[in-house]
C-alpha cells in the first residue's frame, strides 16, 4: 500500500458510500484509478468489505460496555471460543497487557448487562474481569 491506498481508505472510512468520481475528485486522481486501487486492493483482501455505520440511537442495543479480561493459564483460545457463543458480544480482540482479551459487549437493559457480565465470570479460565460502560462519545 501506498500513500494514495492509505488516503483512499481514509475518504472511504468517512463516506463508504461515495461514487467513484467523488472519490477521484477528492484524491486528485482519475475515476479509473480509483476503480484500479480498489479492484486490487479488494483482490489482495486489504479490502475486506464495505460496512453502514448506525447512529448509536438507531441501534436496538443501547447499553455498550468494554470488558477487559485475564485469563488463567493457557486458557486463552478456548475462554475466546466461549465468548464468542454469547450474541451480546458484538467484537473480541486479543490484547497485550495485564488483560488477555477486550470484548465489546452491547446489550438492551442493566438486567441483561449484569446476566453477560456473570455469564462471562464464570467460564473456566476467566481469572478476572473488569468492565467500563460507554457513555456519551468524546
Amino acid at each position: 500500500m501506498d500513500d494514495l491506498d492509505r488516503r483512499l481508505i481514509a475518504a472511504l472510512r468517512i463516506e463508504g458510500r461515495a461514487s467513484l468520481s467523488a472519490l477521484a475528485k477528492l484524491l486528485g486522481v482519475s475515476r479509473g484509478t480509483v476503480q484500479n486501487r480498489l479492484d486490487r486492493m479488494i483482490a489482495a483482501e486489504v479490502i475486506l468489505g464495505f460496512t453502514v455505520r448506525v447512529k448509536d440511537a438507531a441501534t436496538k442495543s443501547r447499553i455498550r460496555a468494554i470488558m477487559m479480561i485475564e485469563v488463567s493459564g493457557k486458557n486463552t483460545k478456548r475462554v475466546a471460543q466461549s465468548l464468542r457463543g454469547l450474541p451480546q458480544i458484538h467484537a473480541l480482540h486479543s490484547t497485550n497487557g495485564a488483560f488477555d482479551l477486550v470484548a465489546e459487549i452491547a446489550v438492551e437493559d442493566l438486567s441483561e448487562f449484569d446476566r453477560v457480565l456473570s455469564s462471562v465470570r464464570v467460564i473456566d479460565g476467566v481469572a478476572r474481569t473488569e468492565t467500563s460502560l460507554l457513555l456519551a462519545p468524546a
